[in-house]
């Protein structure tokens, strides 16, 4: 029998990598299927979930603009990518039978909502699971801040950041073989260190709303339902260790 779940209100981000799944670019099929049968495995725990999408798997912003694109428009061209993703996964979680919602903050009447915050509250109150895409809806900030401010917005308890590997290392695993992975790290550390977990502005918009980010390997299925219950691995992100060295309990 499924345990209880340690939250009752998260965001999950997604980038769009994890969607390439094995393939070169664009999306794979295996790869967003076995993403939404997470979801749907963290739904029927009865955890209310919504979601932020990136688009690096169809454009990247800022590698448009180092190419000389103009920052603006090659940012906007990125939020149309995380639209096309977030379309596919509300299709693959749909197909499981499992209510979603696409809101946009750039208007796309024909094929989503407009990112209403309070609409949003309500589908996740119905059970429904939220997919944010065109991130803030602004160039210059990427999904990472996207995903902060709606998690803030939805009052999520945590923030759950997957990515290709099981936490937050000491160093590249892939290149370091005495890499050593954190199970615990503050804001400050991130910050102060660099350590790449998102950008700093997503960080610090997580530390002031208290939310603890949870890093984890979205690419090993059934890891967020896992961690969801307390299990598996993962690096979670938090104030904690700033409260303890100040006294505080």
């Amino acid at each position: 029998m499924a345990g209880c779940p340690v939250y009752t209100r998260v965001l999950l981000k997604i980038s769009g990598e994890s969607l390439m799944g094995d393939e070169p670019y664009g999306l794979s099929a295996d790869a967003v299927s076995r993403i939404a049968h997470d979801v749907k495995a963290a739904h029927d725990l009865g955890v209310q979930v919504c979601l932020v999408v990136g688009g690096g798997n169809i454009f990247r912003g800022m590698a448009a603009a180092a190419g000389g694109m103009e920052r603006a428009t090659a940012d906007y061209m990125g939020m149309l990518a995380t639209v096309m993703n977030a379309l596919a996964m509300q299709n693959a979680l749909e197909d499981l039978g499992v209510a979603t919602r696409v809101q946009s903050a750039i208007p796309m009447d024909t094929v989503s909502e407009p990112y209403i915050r309070r609409r949003a509250l309500r589908h996740m109150e119905k059970n429904r699971v939220v997919i944010f895409a065109a991130g803030t809806g602004n160039p210059f900030f990427t999904t990472d801040s996207a995903a902060a401010l709606r998690a803030s917005e939805m009052g999520c308890q945590a923030l759950f950041k997957g990515t290709k590997v099981d936490g937050v290392y000491s160093a590249d695993p892939a290149r370091e073989a005495h890499a050593v992975r954190y199970r615990r790290l503050t804001f400050m550390d991130v910050l102060t260190q660099d350590l790449g977990v998102m950008d700093h502005s997503a960080i610090s918009l997580a530390r002031e709303n208290h939310i603890p980010i949870i890093v984890f390997s979205i690419a090993r299925a059934g890891g967020f339902p896992d961690i969801l219950q307390g299990d598996g691995y993962y690096t979670i992100v938090d104030g904690d260790h700033e409260a303890e060295q100040r006294g505080q309990p």
